[in-house]
């Protein structure tokens, strides 16, 4: 007995709560106290438990263990749940006095709304040179949504202080000379919680949530004090981390009636071990022992160490495991006692206590859910077992929870998901880029297809309208779609591509009927989103206009063909949406907002939001973190992730305060959370059946194994440790073969042969390179009429630079006859100015592309010049008529960027480029054979307007971005001259040879007979020729270029 003060244990090994709950009912918890029968007999108890699922698990016991009989079950309170309302009714005493002086807590939304300012005040008065000086070091909010962030991270330190139940006013008494620099910068940003933040809660009569919870605390503690309980108090699972619920506990077990029962509290420890963890020593290896929390809280009970009891005892193996990892995890400075403990365990028994356990060592975090997923369904297979997953990965969680559906599984996982993640809080987010950030057509087109838009129409016919929203306005050219103009938009690019000589495949496709539905569609769109969009220009906004404007186009986005918001707030995500917009909503805060932050700082509020989802349907099967696993009890349990950084969590400095700083106001470092997680670890150990899994690889590198893991491995051997690697080998095997179905080749490359008469009969000059080098593009395009969907719509880049300065040019050319005229630069950049307002760039791009071309001009007109002596006339984009290519009946045409005729009767062809590709070394050895084969035409007098001539130049005139032109021939390379004329006939020869080969019924149209670079797949059809799949089998070796010499 532990005399006037009653502290027990339960040790790992044990399920914790039904223990618990066999102590109270059969008397050997609470001396005097026994269940029998009465049903009003436990009525008088009061239990306290660390959370609320700990309290609804117990509840469940009570009810198991007397059998459906009728009884009152005890009180049973989470920890720090308490009623101000009970001990103000006692208003003469001081407790009493006291409840009704505490301010109320406030809330969370509201007290981020309220920080943020305040952050944001600091820094604008922050001097220059200060925070350019410390730029690096010192968090400084660069925008209202940083500031939120910030208030958040002050937020957790005040709870963190005030929990510790540390005094602020210290922070003052710091030596300066102690503190670098930046950390001076801090402490006096700090004084917004030490001098701003107190004034802000008196006016508003409000309190901080922990220090509201441990004054509760303190008042519960004070109220059993004064007035004990005639029925059983009992304090269960706790370790005493918080202060406050340490005096709580010390409390209950001086009552006299009282006892305080903790989570495997080892008795076992030699003397020296105990002594070291329980002096006051603040050395990190000493924090992150499994008992550390436990030895401080039976020293604040005031309790010797011989005078905690045990109150059950666990079975033969499970109590040998139990000794085996409190001895892996003991002190660092007592582990030269290894090789003594380790003798005292018998033959055998070392095996016995690890028969139920297995480590699962996979290659990837993709293997190693796939093993637990495994695991997990096999501890189920009989009926009334159960299992669980307990990991700090939420990662793996969610893997897990994915390859347990594999089997109809849906697990209860207790982490929930990321609010930001689920439908409601995507369409909010999508309507406020679409809002603030127009331009983005990704963003645009997902809110447009997002599944809960309504809008109040059918949501078929949303579904057709958007389909044809993407094809004409989204899809195809350049341009910056804004929600606010999308309906002209889309008028205007209709009009367009109906007018267009060869429109779109998907034109004819698109009924009057469709394309009503798409402008009524956005209409209604434009209409849901005014409330926002016409803030745009409104300068800083209140923060309560902003939600409210928010909450009412996300309603008019969602809303459904009934006219009702149903499908936008249903479920546990809707639900959850629902209740941090009314904290928006109703919260009083003055804060001003630019509406261009405003969806960031919506996102940072949304953030840290978690989506706790109703019980799994699979009862048996749940998923837990450490906080949850506390006290439960299950037939097989796995410890996933067990990787330094995951088990445990890699101990975070403060962005607020150095060590220097926590332990001069007596806060403990973060290694203390290791200590807690360790005590998690050793308890979960103590399940009959343990999987203990990590994977070699965390995304991209190597992972290093739990320090847990490698203590526990080192310490039982070499033998018994691959013993427990074998056991989880059987789950690795078993995982990998829920891929393994039946071997399949590889698909072959494919050389489809159409018939003849369905081959193509013309082809344009550009279309010969694809032929040579990928002959299935040009059958998917021309046989099969397989057109690719235009890219979404985007900003001008490249290509339409070329194109751009290729319109100047010809323009130029068409107005000045003779480049040597004193004009003539100033007509070149005239007509510049008139295409640059024709094309109707954006403002950003117009600024980065106009002075690019003015330096071009100069050495437009240079180069211009210093050929005009040799030049009888110039003709740009000069047009080649269909020419039969030799004897194969098939037909070639073309432009020419630039043909100059000659004095002499000649002439050269240039083609203008603005970019790399293709190379001279290309174009000279025919692999892009354009400017080759047009000459060629040119020869045989396809240029109409030219007759028929010979080439005397074939070269591109490059156009660089550094305003450097010249003129780059293809015809001499590697010190090989050629003639313009060899190079075009060789071209031509070549041409007709490849035609040739494809008038033979058995040739086929290769994939990828000659890539531009190897493993090449962005083509258009390339997934349709399913290059990856048969590159990866081995079939890319050996390609022809579709039988040319």
């Amino acid at each position: 007995m532990s005399g006037p003060r009653r502290v027990l244990s339960v040790p790992p090994g044990v399920p914790f709560l039904p223990t618990l709950a066999r102590a109270l009912l059969g008397g050997t918890l609470v001396p005097g106290f026994r269940h029998d029968g009465d049903p009003l007999a436990l009525a008088a108890a009061t239990i306290y438990v660390p959370t609320r699922r700990a309290a609804r698990a117990l509840r469940g016991v009570f009810a198991d263990l007397l059998g459906g009989g009728s009884a009152i079950l005890p009180v049973i309170r989470p920890l720090g749940e308490f009623d101000e309302d009970e001990a103000a009714f006692d208003a003469d005493t001081a407790e009493g006095a006291a409840a009704l002086e505490l301010a109320p807590p406030i809330a969370a939304v509201e007290r981020l709304l309220l920080l943020a300012p305040l952050v944001r005040a600091w820094k604008r008065r922050l001097p220059a040179h200060v925070a350019a000086l410390f730029a690096e070091e010192v968090v400084v909010p660069a925008s209202s949504a940083d500031a939120v962030w910030l208030a958040r991270d002050l937020a957790e330190l005040m709870d963190e202080v005030e929990t510790e139940g540390s005094d602020w006013a210290r922070l003052a008494g710091l030596v300066d000379g102690n503190l670098a620099n930046w950390w001076q910068v801090t402490l006096d940003f700090l004084r917004i919680v030490t001098e701003n933040w107190p004034a802000v809660l008196s006016e508003r009569d409000r309190s901080n949530p922990a220090a509201h919870r441990s004054a509760l605390i303190r008042l519960e503690a004070a109220r059993l004090k004064r007035n004990p309980p005639a029925g059983p108090v009992v304090a269960a699972g706790s370790t005493g981390s918080i202060p406050a619920t340490a005096e709580l506990l010390a409390a209950i077990a001086a009552l006299p009636n009282g006892a305080v029962v903790l989570p495997g509290f080892d008795m076992a420890m030699d003397e020296a071990s105990f002594a070291t963890i329980a002096a006051p020593d603040l050395r990190p290896s000493l924090l992150g022992h499994p008992q550390y929390g436990l030895a401080r809280l039976v020293g604040r009970i005031g309790v010797a160490r011989a005078e905690v009891e045990e109150i059950a005892t666990p079975e033969g193996p499970l109590a040998l495991r139990a000794a085996l990892v409190a001895e892996a995890l003991r002190p660092a400075d007592t582990t030269e006692l290894w090789g003594e403990a380790r003798a005292r365990f018998e033959a055998g028994a070392v095996g016995a206590a690890l028969a139920g356990v297995a480590l699962v060592e996979a290659a990837n975090e993709r293997d190693e859910a796939a093993a637990i997923a495994v695991a997990l369904k096999r501890a189920v297979a009989e009926p009334g077992r159960t299992a669980a997953l307990v990991t700090g990965d939420r990662a793996l969680a969610r893997r897990v929870s994915a390859e347990l559906l594999r089997f109809g599984v849906h697990a209860d996982d207790s982490g929930g998901m990321p609010l930001a993640a689920t439908p409601p809080a995507a369409l909010l987010r999508l309507a406020l880029e679409a809002a603030f950030r127009p331009g983005d057509p990704v963003a645009l087109l997902s809110l447009v297809k997002h599944p809960l838009l309504g809008l109040g129409l059918e949501r078929p016919l949303v579904r057709r309208a958007a389909e044809a929203v993407e094809l004409v306005a989204l899809r195809g050219g350049t341009g910056r779609p804004d929600v606010a103009t999308l309906s002209d938009l889309f008028d205007a690019r209709l009009a367009e591509e109906s007018a267009d000589a060869r429109p779109p495949f998907w034109l004819p496709r698109l009924s009057a009927r469709r394309i009503e539905e798409a402008q009524a569609l956005l209409s209604r769109l434009a209409g849901a989103l005014a409330p926002l969009t016409c803030l745009r220009d409104a300068g800083e906004t209140e923060f309560a206009m902003l939600a409210r404007a928010s909450v009412e186009a996300l309603e008019n986005l969602g809303r459904s063909g009934d006219g009702g918001l149903s499908r936008l707030y249903e479920g546990d995500a809707g639900e959850k949406l629902a209740e941090l917009l009314r904290g928006l909503v109703s919260a009083s805060a003055s804060f001003a907002v630019e509406p261009q932050e405003w969806p960031a700082v919506m996102e940072a509020l949304v953030a840290p939001e978690t989506v706790k989802p109703a019980r799994g349907a699979d009862r048996a099967i749940s998923i837990w973190g450490a906080l949850e696993a506390r006290l439960q009890h299950v037939d097989t349990l796995v410890i996933g992730g067990l990787n330094e950084g995951t088990w445990p969590r890699k101990p975070e400095g403060d962005r607020f305060m150095s060590r220097l700083m926590k332990a001069g106001i007596s806060l403990e470092p973060p290694e203390r959370r290791i200590g807690l997680a360790a005590h998690d670890f050793q308890m979960a150990m103590g399940a009959p059946d343990v999987v203990l899994t990590r994977a070699a690889r965390a995304g991209d590198a190597p992972a290093v194994p739990s320090r847990w893991l490698q203590r526990l491995l080192t310490f039982i051997g070499k033998q018994e440790a691959d013993g427990l690697r074998r056991r989880g080998e059987r789950l690795l095997v078993w995982g990998r073969a829920l891929d393994a179905g039946e071997k399949r080749d590889f698909a072959p490359r494919p050389r489809p042969a159409p018939p003849l008469a369905v081959r193509p009969r013309h082809f344009s000059v550009t279309e010969i390179e694809t032929l040579r080098r990928d002959p299935y593009a040009i059958y998917a395009r021309r046989i099969l009429g397989l057109m690719p969907l235009e890219p979404l719509i985007r900003d001008p880049g490249a290509a339409e630079r070329g194109t751009l300065f290729h319109a100047i040019l010809h323009r130029f050319s068409g107005i000045v006859a003779d480049p040597r005229a004193p004009q003539a630069l100033d007509a070149l950049l005239a007509a510049g100015r008139e295409c640059f307002a024709e094309a109707a760039l954006p403002a950003d791009v117009e600024a980065v592309w106009w002075p690019r071309f003015e330096k071009l001009a100069a050495g437009i007109i240079e180069w211009e010049r210093g050929r005009a002596a040799a030049v009888a006339r110039r003709h740009a984009e000069a047009r080649a008529e269909k020419t039969v290519v030799g004897g194969s009946g098939v037909t070639l045409s073309g432009y020419a960027d630039r043909v100059d005729l000659l004095a002499g009767g000649m002439a050269d062809i240039l083609d203008y480029k603005t970019g790399s590709s293709p190379s001279k070394a290309q174009a000279h050895t025919l692999l892009s054979p354009q400017l080759a084969l047009e000459g060629a035409l040119l020869k045989r007098g396809a240029f109409r307007d030219l007759g028929a001539r010979e080439p005397s130049q074939l070269a591109f005139v490059r156009l660089k971005p550094n305003g450097e032109v010249f003129e780059e021939s293809i015809l001499d390379y590697n010190r090989k001259p050629r003639s313009a004329d060899d190079l075009s006939e060789e071209a031509w020869a070549r041409l007709e040879k490849l035609l040739f080969h494809y008038r033979d019924p058995d040739a086929g149209y290769l994939s990828r007979a000659l890539p531009f670079r190897e493993g090449e797949a962005d083509g258009d059809y390339d997934h349709l020729a399913r290059v990856l799949e048969w590159s990866a089998g081995g079939d890319g070796e050996g390609a022809d270029g579709g039988g040319e010499a």
